[in-house]
C-alpha cells in the first residue's frame, strides 16, 4: 500500500463571516515525493526574491507576485506526483442546519470527510 501525504486547507469555513461562498481543498503526493517537491517549491520562492518561508496563499496574489504565482501552478500541473481536490459551497448562506439536526460545525465537518473520502479511497 502507498503512503500519501495530504495538506488540506479551507477559505470562508465560519458560518457568521459574511462570505457566501467557502471551499475547502486539499493537495496530496505520494510520501516519498514531499521532500523534492517541498525543496522545488522553496527554490521557485527563492527564484522569485521571496522568502524560502513565504505561506503560499490566495490573499497574498498581487500583481507584484504573479509571476510566481503562475510558475507554482504550473509545476503543480506539470507535476504527475502532485493531486488537487475541492469541494466548493457556493452560498453557505442558504444552509438549512435545523432541518437536518446538526451544528455549522457538524456539517463542517461531514464536507470535510466528504471532500477526503474520495481521494483516502
Amino acid at each position: 500500500m502507498d503512503t500519501f501525504n495530504i495538506y488540506y486547507d479551507e477559505s470562508c469555513h465560519m458560518e457568521n463571516d459574511h462570505q457566501k461562498v467557502m471551499v475547502l481543498g486539499a493537495v496530496w503526493c505520494p510520501l516519498e515525493k514531499v521532500k523534492e517537491i517541498s525543496t522545488r517549491i522553496r527554490e521557485k520562492k527563492v527564484e522569485h526574491r521571496l522568502s524560502s518561508a513565504f505561506e503560499i496563499k490566495w490573499t497574498k496574489v498581487s500583481p507584484a507576485k504573479k509571476k510566481f504565482y503562475l510558475d507554482i501552478v504550473d509545476y503543480f500541473f506539470d507535476d504527475d506526483d502532485l493531486h488537487f481536490r475541492a469541494l466548493i459551497v457556493p452560498d453557505k448562506s442558504i444552509l438549512s442546519h435545523e432541518q437536518f439536526g446538526q451544528t455549522h460545525d457538524d456539517w463542517y465537518y461531514k464536507m470535510y470527510f466528504d471532500m477526503l473520502k474520495v481521494i483516502i479511497k
